[in-house]
């Protein structure tokens, strides 16, 4: 499949830079697989849709505030993104503006200038394996004085934005739990509990499992076809419970419904049949076309053009569609991307 069937022009002023003032205050495009018509909706009337004994499968992983600010000690800045941390005093990070660099290079942390970052060696383009010294715990550490992860289409002011105390709160979901992914999971930033509520109220079920996103869910497709894309690796936990969950209510002949395409991946990346429990790592590419063996239905956001993301959506609902389904959405004035507006396929 070429990739540029996946690309469309989206107009700047409908990528959403903040969130609803209510978490659940999102519009909702419904997309019904069976008649191909759409309605639009809000997002408080998803529960209407959805009948008792489905299943809602939610990614609760949580998001590390993972950028920070480093001053070289000549006085320039360094952005900094955490990507991992291998050891005590010893992560995996993303430089921008490092200029010329070598092995011992020190930088100041601002926001507490007495944590010294010191480079070890360059690992491929600009990330860098740094030594932290005193080698404090990089999860209490940033939640101190780090910055939410947002992608690069969301603005903010370099260093601090009088907004990054409502990042802190909204680019996290309510049940957020295993710290780990550097973006949230945002279709199920919509979900308040209030939602959660009138859904439990209604008979629908939810289950979860843990996928810890990382930078590789923004890289856009940079090959010609899809097929010769390079996926990227994230690793994942499927519960007991959650599989019991799906399998339950799989038997029933309930839909299972996916909250986002990390959901989806964790799903789709087990074998057919019945669902075990299972740990391990995806790099699972869904695009059309695709057989789908586990996700019946899908609630997610307006994605980025000629990435991986909309291939899924594609694989789902048919190019055809996916493109008719995208161009009424931009004459409707739909919110895109991360903080944006939702749809639901089901």
């Amino acid at each position: 499949m070429r990739t540029d069937e996946l690309d469309f022009h989206l107009p700047p002023e409908l990528i959403a830079q903040e969130p609803p003032a209510e978490r659940h205050g999102s519009r909702l495009l419904h997309y019904n697989p069976v008649t191909r018509s759409i309605a639009h909706r809000a997002f408080t009337e998803l529960p209407s849709l959805l009948g008792p004994g489905d299943l809602l499968v939610f990614n609760n992983t949580r998001v590390i505030p993972a950028r920070f600010m480093l001053r070289k000690l000549t006085g320039g800045q360094v952005e900094g993104l955490f990507i991992r941390q291998n050891g005590p005093g010893d992560w995996n990070v993303l430089l921008r503006n490092v200029g010329p660099s070598s092995p011992g290079m020190a930088f100041r942390l601002e926001g507490d200038e007495s944590v010294i970052f010191r480079l070890v060696e360059r690992v491929d383009g600009g990330e860098f394996r740094v030594s932290v010294d005193p080698p404090i715990d990089a999860a209490a550490l940033l939640d101190r004085i780090g910055r939410m992860p947002l992608p690069p289409y969301i603005k903010r002011h370099k260093g601090h934005d009088d907004r990054d105390d409502m990042d802190r709160a909204r680019y996290q979901t309510v049940f957020a739990q295993q710290a780990g992914s550097v973006a949230a999971p945002t279709a199920a930033l919509h979900f308040s509990p209030a939602i959660l509520e009138e859904l439990e109220a209604r008979g629908v079920r939810r289950a979860f499992v843990t996928l810890n996103v990382g930078m590789g869910t923004f890289k856009p497709v940079s090959a010609d076809t899809l097929e010769a894309h390079a996926m990227h690796t994230e690793s994942y936990t499927l519960s007991s419970e959650t599989a019991e969950a799906i399998n339950q209510a799989k038997a029933e002949d309930r839909r299972v419904i996916a909250v986002g395409t990390t959901s989806t991946r964790v799903l789709e990346s087990q074998p057919a049949g019945p669902i075990a429990a299972a740990t391990g790592e995806t790099a699972i590419f869904i695009y059309p076309p695709y057989a789908w063996k586990h996700v019946d239905a899908l609630v997610t956001n307006f994605h980025l053009p000629r990435s991986t993301l909309i291939a899924l959506v594609a694989a789902k609902i048919g190019l055809d569609e996916q493109r008719r389904i995208y161009a009424e959405a931009i004459r409707e004035r739909y919110r895109f991307f991360s903080y944006g507006d939702a749809m639901f396929v089901g």
